[in-house]
């Protein structure tokens, strides 16, 4: 029996505007990344998120992304390894807060935008994500890109890590997404889209857009569900992976 969680970026939402259709998705995944208030998302957000993630009995984790609401988190930004370990401890400790509140515990941190791409690449800035993790609270799991620099750094540092893929994404030879930038980085036919999740999860490999055949674990899949089409989407990828023998389930009951 394969087994697999799906996840998906949720309160991005912030003080008088509304972004992303939480309500629709949270049916249909097993794990939330939450977004705490530096790139996306309030404290009302938050505390709201994480209520209705309870109350899905969907498993939460922290979304911390680069100080950049302006730019969502998706500007590249010249920080310190030292800048970096405090932003994701500052941005954990307000997740756990309302977690805490609500009686549950942060499952994993999976970091946003940016901040995700860059130390995918950079071991210092991938080491100072799991410090803070690490000098937090060791029981959370990192979730970071499938074969990345994150998830060297958590196991470096005896940390749970989750491979995440994306099912719509194009994906490098090295195992990198391809940069949303060039021509076919994002994948908009849903049948291939599903086609090559399905095969990540119980072949462990995908074709690259040069190619090769890349060798990649998935532990969790990345759904975006930002707008109706997406929505249905996450749908549809949870009934094919069901019909095909693969259990959805949170990360925790996997790694």
């Amino acid at each position: 029996m394969y087994k697999v969680d799906l996840n998906s970026d949720l309160g991005e939402s912030f003080g008088a505007y509304t972004i992303g259709l939480d309500n629709e998705v949270i049916a249909h995944v097993s794990s939330v990344n939450v977004a705490c208030g530096y790139h996306a998302g309030d404290p009302l957000v938050m505390e709201k998120t994480v209520a209705a993630a309870k109350a899905a009995g969907v498993a939460v984790g922290a979304h911390p992304g680069f100080p950049d609401l302006m730019g969502f988190g998706r500007r590249n930004m010249v920080v310190s390894p030292k800048e970096v370990k405090a932003y994701v401890k500052y941005q954990l400790g307000a997740l756990m807060a309302f977690a805490a509140a609500e009686g549950i515990r942060l499952q994993h941190c999976k970091p946003h935008g940016a901040l995700y791409n860059m130390a995918g690449k950079d071991m210092d800035l991938a080491l100072a994500i799991a410090e803070a993790i690490a000098e937090v609270d060791k029981n959370i799991i990192l979730l970071g890109l499938a074969n990345s620099k994150m998830i060297d750094a958590g196991k470096q540092l005896g940390l749970r890590v989750a491979n995440e893929v994306f099912a719509d994404r194009a994906y490098q030879a090295d195992g990198s997404l391809v940069p949303r930038k060039l021509p076919g980085a994002v994948i908009h036919d849903k049948d291939e889209a599903i086609a090559r999740t399905v095969r990540m999860v119980t072949e462990g490999k995908v074709t690259a857009i040069t190619g090769e055949e890349v060798e990649i674990a998935a532990h969790s899949i990345c759904v975006h569900g930002d707008n109706p089409s997406a929505v249905e989407f996450v749908k549809n990828i949870r009934t094919q992976l069901t019909a095909r023998g693969v259990e959805i389930a949170p990360i925790r009951e996997i790694v």
